[in-house]
């Protein structure tokens, strides 16, 4: 008698098996669990941050391979954590930054220049410090929003930063190529910043939610990571906009 193995039915491999990820801001919220969901899948990771404690106990939660504490921001300190690499890298997400609310006519130029442009400027400082390590088909992963697509009262520049990553996200990624550059365009995500940003209205805004999302559900930093870890792995995205926001965006 001969059986017939069901290729449904087998183990799926890894999808990041022998490849090696950087989180740049990988100790907590989002970065964190895309490291997390990154491990699982068989990478290497790498995280960094600027709290060392944080860091220290993040990558005990991941099992991260190194740390590396440090601002991001900061060109020198950003250049020499890549030099210091000594392996080839496939991926590196970008998780650090955040947007800059608030009426545009109380902002003097250079808080202008800041929050329209301080996303793209961090992405070309790790693009170039990380260029040379990088294996081809790799990606750089950068993250943005959905909510700053509508104009209102109280988001200020947010608007127009966030109409200039997906332009630039696609402009990066025919430079860089062959490593691709995608843009994560995130709603809402329950996590320890959104907590911190929001206070004690967080459970009004997660209620909220749970009533309006088609999805009936706050988006999470799992949600996510799962989308970070299926864009590293899919080699024929590049220089595309990814949005998850539960539908936020047309029901807000």
């Amino acid at each position: 008698m001969t059986s017939t193995t069901n290729p449904f039915s087998a183990q799926r491999a890894p999808e990041l098996l022998g490849q090696t990820v950087i989180v740049i801001g990988g100790s907590a919220g989002i970065g964190l669990e895309t490291a997390r969901r990154a491990r699982a899948e068989g990478a290497e990771v790498i995280i960094t941050g600027r709290n060392p404690d944080r860091l220290e106990q993040a990558a005990l939660e991941v099992g991260a391979q190194s740390t590396a504490a440090f601002d991001a921001n900061d060109d020198a300190s950003l250049e020499r954590f890549f030099q210091d690499l000594l392996a080839p890298i496939d991926h590196v997400m970008v998780t650090a930054g955040g947007p800059r609310y608030g009426p545009m006519l109380e902002m003097d130029s250079a808080q202008v220049r800041d929050a329209i442009s301080d996303h793209a400027v961090l992405a070309l400082a790790v693009a170039r410090s990380a260029a040379g390590k990088m294996r081809p088909g790799g990606t750089l992963l950068l993250m943005g929003g959905t909510g700053g697509r509508r104009i209102g009262h109280g988001l200020g520049i947010v608007s127009a930063a966030t109409a200039a990553l997906p332009p630039f996200t696609a402009a990066l990624a025919l430079e860089l190529a062959p490593v691709r550059v995608n843009l994560i365009a995130a709603g809402f995500v329950d996590t320890p910043l959104s907590a911190s940003l929001l206070a004690d209205r967080l459970e009004e805004r997660r209620n909220e939610l749970r009533e309006k999302l088609p999805i009936g559900r706050v988006v999470g930093p799992a949600d996510v990571a799962a989308l970070a870890v299926h864009i590293m792995s899919n080699t024929a995205l590049t220089g595309a906009t990814y949005d998850i926001d539960g539908g936020q965006q047309f029901v807000s």
